[in-house]
């Protein structure tokens, strides 16, 4: 069992709160754990912590939060052996549904000190605006997807969860342009106005958009959407609720290990705004270890 542990949490996740922090912790000292809190401020700060106590080399760090606060966590430990483990206390636990965590409180915890680490490979992006290439874990979403998540209002999300991030969705169907877009998928070239690059399987919750995608696998499978009319956005979102949407003639799903974009559009990574467009975008196989 892992004795040393390092709690980094955010307790202004949708389900979060100091006080559910707090249960935390001491339901792992009650295990006899040594458990140290750290709870973050704003963005940022869960990376850069998981950065810093990854030096002292404790037996494992649990990322309290949504899955925002999993990516900053990802991205702070990354390239070493430090195992990581979750706390789903966000908006969607998109990435505990993926690996099947109970989202109570004493099934992930329970799951976190007794499940074994495995390596796990991540997405790597890079683009103009950024000064370092960035991971994720789950997809990367390209166009209209990327535009919905820029746009979440916070105030509304902290209200509503999931809901913010349907309204958003549905206001810029109603206003939304794009041009044309080029994605390069291993010397293969799709032309479309929006994408999905994932490099888990599940999405916005429960939802499907590439069945085969999984982080023990060092590939991408990507949907392209190459219409740009708003029924077409429209019929898209309710395809992939539905998970009708690989049998649309206009939508192309490819596997590769690289994604390249030509074009200007909004990226968002793991529920959460990158920028924008030109990218390039690759596996970094076996980069963390997760529990799971």
């Amino acid at each position: 069992m892992r004795s040393s542990i390092i709690l980094i949490a955010n307790p202004t996740a949708k389900n979060a709160s100091v006080r559910k922090i707090e249960k935390a912790a001491l339901v792992l000292r009650n295990k006899g754990l040594d458990a140290e809190t750290c709870m973050t401020q704003k963005r940022g700060d869960a990376e850069n912590l998981a950065r810093r106590y990854a030096e002292r080399r404790p037996d494992l760090i649990i990322a309290a939060g949504g899955d925002g606060t999993i990516n900053e966590v990802l991205n702070g430990v990354a390239g070493s052996d430090i195992p990581v483990a979750l706390l789903p206390l966000g908006t969607t636990n998109v990435l505990a549904k993926e690996l099947r965590i109970p989202e109570d409180i004493e099934g992930a915890l329970e799951a976190a000190v007794s499940r074994p680490a495995r390596n796990v490979s991540l997405g790597s992006i890079e683009t103009a605006g950024l000064t370092s290439k960035r991971y994720f874990c789950l997809m990367a979403g390209v166009g209209l997807d990327g535009k919905a998540v820029r746009d979440v209002s916070t105030s509304v999300k902290k209200v509503s969860g999931k809901a913010a991030y349907i309204l958003s969705g549905i206001k810029n169907i109603c206003t939304y342009s794009q041009e044309e877009l080029s994605f390069l998928l291993d010397g293969t070239e799709i032309r479309g106005y929006g994408a999905i690059i994932c490099k888990a399987s599940k999405y916005g919750g429960h939802f499907r958009v590439a069945p085969e995608a999984s982080l023990e696998n060092s590939f991408f499978y990507t949907c392209v959407f190459r219409g740009r009319k708003r029924r077409d956005l429209v019929r898209y979102a309710l395809g992939v609720m539905t998970g009708r949407h690989l049998r649309y003639r206009d939508v192309a799903y490819l596997k590769s290990s690289e994604v390249c974009i030509t074009g200007r559009a909004h990226i968002q990574i793991d529920g959460d705004y990158l920028g924008a467009s030109p990218a390039i975008l690759s596996v970094a196989k076996d980069i963390v270890k997760l529990v799971y």
